[in-house]
C-alpha cells in the first residue's frame, strides 16, 4: 500500500490532521470537498509519484538525473507549478520507491524501498480529467484542417490540457475496440457506437451523434469506455501485450534481455514478430515473463475527477458501481476519486455495506454481486476543508461517516428552515 504526505502546497496547508500527516492510498480512495479545496491537487500528486515510480522501474527515468528541477518541470506539465510555497513539503512512499521534496532546500530525494518484498506490479496509470467533455470537440478538430487568412494551418488543440490529450489517445483506442458493435452505458438504455470514423449513441431506439448527446452522456462515455478498456487490457496475457508496444519500449526490453542472455533477447525478437507460439521451453517462458513484467503493465490505477459530472443521482450510483467492477477485476488495481457529490459517498457506502453483509451472512442482493462490493479496510475516504484533510471513515459503523454526507446539505436545510419561519402560520 502506498501513502502520501502533503503540506503547504496549493490550497493544502497543514494537510492530513492524523497519522503524522500520512494519507493511505488504498484499493479505493475517495476525496470530497468544496471546489478549490485541493482534491485534484492530491489526485494529481498521487498520479505524478506513481508515474515516477513506474518509470524508474521501467528504466524510462534515470534516478541520477532526477532532481528538484526535473520534478518541478513534471509538476508544470500537471498544471501544479503555481502551487509551490516556501514551506512546501511533499513525501510519497510507494511499493518500490520513496520520494521527498522540500522547497526550502530545493531538495528532491528518492530511495529504494527495502521493505517492498517484491510486491510491486507495474500499473497502467490513467488520469480521467473533469475536462473529458472536451474529447468530443477534440475529436471533431482532429478531422478538420482550420486555415487562417494567410493559408497557415491552425493547431486548435494546442491549448487543450495535457491530461485531456493523453486521455484522448486511450479514448480513441477504446472507441475503435469496444464500440464497433455498441458499448452499453449503465444509464437510459443507451449504447455508444463507433462506425465509419464517427461516434454516436443509440438511446431508446434513436440515433444521435456524440457531439449532440447530453452533457451527462458526453461525460460518462470516455470515463467508462477508457476505464473498461484499460481494465481489460492489463488482464491480457503478457505475451499477447507485446504486439502492441511501441519501438522505444521494445528496444529497452531488448537491452534488458541482452544483459541476461543473448539467446533470450533473440527469443523476444521472435516473440514480437511471430507471437507466443514460438515459446516451447517452460524455463524461457518463466524468465521472459518475469522480465517483461518490469516493462508491461499488469494492473490499472484509475484516477477519476468528478464521476458525477452532469449526472442525476441514481446515474451516479450506476457509474460508481461500474468503476468498482473494473477496479475489482485485478487485486492490485486502484481507484482514486475526487468528487463534490455526497451521492458518490452514499453509492460507495452501499458497496461497503454489501461486502459487510456478505461477510457476516453469506447473503447478497442481485445488484451487488462480488464484482461490485468493496471491503471497508480497502477504502480510504478524506474530506478536504480550509487547507486541512480529515478522515471520514467511521470504525464503529464501518462506513463513511454519515455526517460527511449529510453536512453537505445542512446549510441549504438551515436556510430553508429560516425562510419557512418568516411565513406566518395559515389562519383559518
Amino acid at each position: 500500500m502506498s501513502r502520501i504526505k502533503i503540506k503547504n502546497f496549493g490550497p493544502i496547508r497543514d494537510g492530513f490532521v492524523e497519522n503524522d500527516g500520512w494519507m493511505d492510498v488504498k484499493k479505493v480512495t475517495v476525496l470530497i470537498g468544496d471546489q478549490g479545496s485541493g482534491k485534484s491537487t492530491v489526485a494529481k500528486l498521487i498520479s505524478l509519484f506513481t508515474w515516477l515510480e513506474k518509470n524508474i522501474i521501467r528504466n524510462s527515468v534515470s534516478t541520477e538525473q532526477l532532481n528538484a528541477v526535473v520534478f518541478k518541470n513534471l509538476c508544470f506539465q500537471q498544471e501544479l507549478i503555481e502551487y509551490f510555497t516556501p514551506n512546501t513539503f511533499l513525501k510519497f512512499e510507494g511499493d518500490s520507491y520513496d520520494f521527498e521534496y522540500i522547497e526550502s532546500e530545493q531538495s528532491f530525494v528518492l530511495k529504494k524501498n527495502e521493505n517492498n518484498n517484491n510486491c510491486y506490479v507495474l500499473p497502467k496509470i490513467q488520469y480521467v480529467s473533469a475536462a473529458r467533455n472536451l474529447l468530443t470537440i477534440l475529436y471533431n478538430i482532429s478531422l478538420q484542417n482550420i486555415v487562417d487568412k494567410n493559408g497557415n494551418i491552425i493547431d486548435m488543440s494546442s491549448n487543450i490540457p495535457f491530461m485531456v490529450k493523453e486521455l484522448n489517445k486511450e479514448y480513441m483506442k477504446a472507441l475503435q475496440e469496444l464500440a464497433k458493435d455498441g458499448f452499453a452505458l449503465p444509464i437510459n438504455d443507451t449504447s455508444v457506437f463507433f462506425q465509419e470514423h464517427s461516434a454516436f449513441i443509440v438511446t431508446q431506439g434513436k440515433r444521435v451523434s456524440m457531439s449532440a448527446a447530453s452533457s451527462g452522456i458526453q461525460s460518462i462515455t470516455p470515463l467508462l469506455l477508457v476505464s473498461h478498456f484499460l481494465s481489460e487490457k492489463v488482464r491480457e496475457n503478457i505475451f499477447d501485450k507485446i504486439q502492441y508496444i511501441d519501438n522505444n519500449l521494445k528496444n529497452r526490453i531488448e537491452d534488458e534481455l541482452s544483459k541476461v542472455s543473448g539467446e533470450l533477447s533473440d527469443k523476444f525478437k521472435q516473440l514480437y514478430s511471430f507471437g507466443k507460439g514460438i515459446l516451447s521451453i517452460e524455463e524461457d517462458v518463466s524468465l521472459l515473463e518475469s522480465i517483461l513484467k518490469q516493462f508491461i503493465p499488469s494492473s490499472f490505477i484509475n484516477i477519476v475527477e468528478e464521476p458525477e459530472q452532469n449526472l442525476f443521482p441514481n446515474s451516479q450510483q450506476k457509474v460508481i458501481n461500474s468503476l468498482i467492477e473494473y477496479n475489482n477485476a485485478i487485486k492490485e488495481n486502484k481507484l482514486i476519486i475526487s468528487t463534490h457529490s455526497p451521492y458518490i459517498l452514499s453509492a460507495l457506502n452501499n458497496s461497503i455495506l454489501a461486502e459487510e453483509a456478505f461477510e457476516k451472512t453469506g447473503r447478497s442482493i442481485d445488484s451487488y454481486g462480488s464484482e461490485k462490493r468493496v471491503a471497508f479496510c480497502d477504502v480510504s475516504a478524506y474530506l478536504l476543508e480550509d487547507g486541512n484533510i480529515y478522515n471520514i471513515k467511521d470504525d464503529e459503523t464501518r462506513l463513511i461517516k454519515a455526517e460527511a454526507i449529510d453536512n453537505c446539505s445542512d446549510e441549504i436545510n438551515s436556510d430553508f428552515d429560516s425562510l419557512l419561519d418568516l411565513i406566518p402560520d395559515n389562519e383559518d
